[in-house]
């Protein structure tokens, strides 16, 4: 009789590099935030250079001394997906490969019982129980890791505050409070060696609150807000930060599609709760397909429309210059959605952007919701239907300055336009219009990169620096540049190394045909030169 062996220490390196931060910040996030979904209101941090032990204790849940004996399964969970922010407790079992042993204490009712584990070899990691240490007063769990290295990061107290405040921003800040009160009905607090991590808010020049509603809602479903200094920002702190439950999942500005004039000196945060359930399975992204795909969609455009407006009124928005690049990129984009229906067929990776249905129907796809949630039902249906409604209000209404509007529908048609990859939630009321998916085409300084473009998230970030779109502009040719550059971007996802020229070729060649025949009402286009500059 055969034997299966699991490479355990094989493992459990694809599990760190799952994550793109550095392995001791993983392993303290994601330790915390298990902490986190068994309710702790208090998570204390010691670290401990003399013994080259990091500790952290909650008062959660805990668990029974069952629950303890399959955690230490590594691919075990008693997670529900879609409703906590930690990911199978992977912060301890990442924490066997740096740790000598790690002692697991947990109480739950009359249950109290802990365990000592480490990684032995290769194929085998063998745990036993012991008795508890009494790190755990009344209930909660209590983890120690007896690390290898004794000049760890994870010894260092002002390592671990640092990391608390850049991956749980919005647990820091008073400004969340309400809004997370929902989830965290006790509160949270911080503790590393001993001392109350300090809760204020991010100090700033200027700042400008922000507050999401979809759907008519009267309260909010997301809150944060925007900061700009004079000066650049440092560089963990540029950019917009998405958070869910508290939990930092993403920062920068690629993920958000906008770009402001000066994005070294802003920065921001926003918290988006409902957000918790899109997450992917090792909670570090957002899933992009299906309802839930869909319900993170429109977040981002609801987010992006919000921040555009904000940005409007600081006067860091894009200058005329930049608007006529977006008015040369149009067109392209307004041909991208054929160009990609057509090519799905022989490229099927490209299947994932966009989706023909019978009928000459095209759209994101996106499954039947079945048990879903309420909200994701909607969301399906007005997928299904390729129609969306009137957007909500995504809106800064504490301070003046920051004050942003409900869009006219003009305002709402351009903002759609400008971004043809996300979906709205449906509204109680209003006109209903066609929605479009797609890719996004922005623009970018990066002198001495080779690539005319690159693909981030659903964007296409034109190189403005490369001599060829100097020429291309030079010319009034930049219509043809932009193609080229969106085919070369999207040739690595949609075929393999060896056919991505054919992919070019065969973009090229539909979006040739596109530019030669208006495929809505069946006539030539003027096939006569258009200036996109200066017109």
């Amino acid at each position: 009789m055969g034997e299966t062996r699991v490479d355990l220490h094989h493992l459990l390196e694809d599990l760190r590099d799952a994550y793109s931060g550095a392995l001791e910040e993983t392993i303290l996030t994601e330790i915390v935030a298990n902490a986190l979904d068994s309710g702790a209101s208090l998570v204390r941090i010691l670290a401990d250079p003399a013994r080259a032990a990091l500790t952290v204790v909650d008062d959660g849940s805990g668990m029974q001394r069952r629950d303890l004996a399959r955690y230490h399964d590594i691919a075990a969970s008693t997670k529900t997906r879609g409703e906590g922010i930690g990911f199978a407790g992977v912060g301890i079992k990442l924490g066997l490969l740096l740790s000598e042993q790690v002692l697991t204490e947990t109480r739950r009712g009359k249950s109290h019982v802990a365990t000592r584990w480490h990684l032995a070899s290769r194929h085998k990691a063998p745990w036993k129980w012991v008795p508890p240490p009494g790190l755990v007063a009344e209930r909660g769990t209590a983890v120690t890791l007896e690390l290898t290295n004794p000049l760890s990061p994870l010894l260092d107290a002002g390592f671990v505050e640092g990391t608390l405040r850049r991956h749980y921003q919005p647990l820091l800040e008073p400004a969340f409070d309400e809004l997370l009160l929902e989830h965290y009905r006790r509160g949270v607090r911080f503790e590393v060696n001993g001392q109350p991590l300090e809760r204020t808010g991010a100090p700033a020049t200027e700042r400008a609150p922000m507050a999401v509603r979809l759907g008519r809602k009267r309260k909010p479903s997301a809150v944060g807000y925007l900061v700009r200094e004079a000066m650049p920002l440092p560089e963990e702190h540029r950019g917009l930060a998405i958070s869910t439950l508290g939990k930092v999942i993403k920062r920068g500005w690629d993920w958000l599609g906008v770009t402001p004039a000066t994005p070294d000196s802003i920065g921001g945060v926003i918290e988006i709760p409902a957000l918790a359930e899109c997450l992917t399975l090792n909670k570090a992204d957002f899933i992009r397909t299906g309802p839930r795909g869909a319900t993170y969609l429109a977040y981002r455009k609801a987010v992006q429309e919000a921040v555009s407006q904000q940005l409007a009124l600081w006067g860091d928005a894009r200058d005329h210059a930049e608007e006529t690049k977006r008015r040369a990129a149009r067109p392209v984009e307004r041909d991208l959605e054929r160009v990609l229906a057509d090519l799905a067929e022989d490229f099927p990776l490209l299947g994932a952007l966009v989706e023909r249905h019978r009928g000459g129907q095209r759209k994101l796809p996106i499954g039947r919701p079945g048990g879903a949630s309420d909200a994701h039902a909607l969301i399906a249906e007005a997928v299904r239907a390729q129609a969306e409604a009137q957007v909500g209000v995504a809106e800064a209404p504490e301070t003046p300055a920051a004050a942003v509007t409900e869009p006219t529908a003009a305002a709402t048609r351009e903002a759609g336009a400008a971004s043809p990859d996300t979906a709205g939630l449906p509204g109680e009321s209003g006109p209903r219009r066609p929605t479009r998916y797609g890719l996004a085409i922005q623009f970018e300084a990066r002198p001495g990169e080779p690539e005319i473009g690159r693909l981030v998230e659903s964007t296409v970030w034109i190189n403005e620096s490369h001599p060829a779109y100097r020429r291309a502009v030079a010319s009034r040719s930049e219509g043809y540049h932009l193609a080229l550059a969106v085919a070369l971007a999207l040739a690595p996802l949609a075929a393999e190394p060896a056919h991505e020229h054919a992919f070019v070729l065969a973009f090229l060649e539909h979006w040739g045909t596109a530019l030669e025949t208006d495929g809505r009402r069946g006539r030539l286009r003027n096939p006569a030169p258009r200036r996109l500059i200066g017109t």
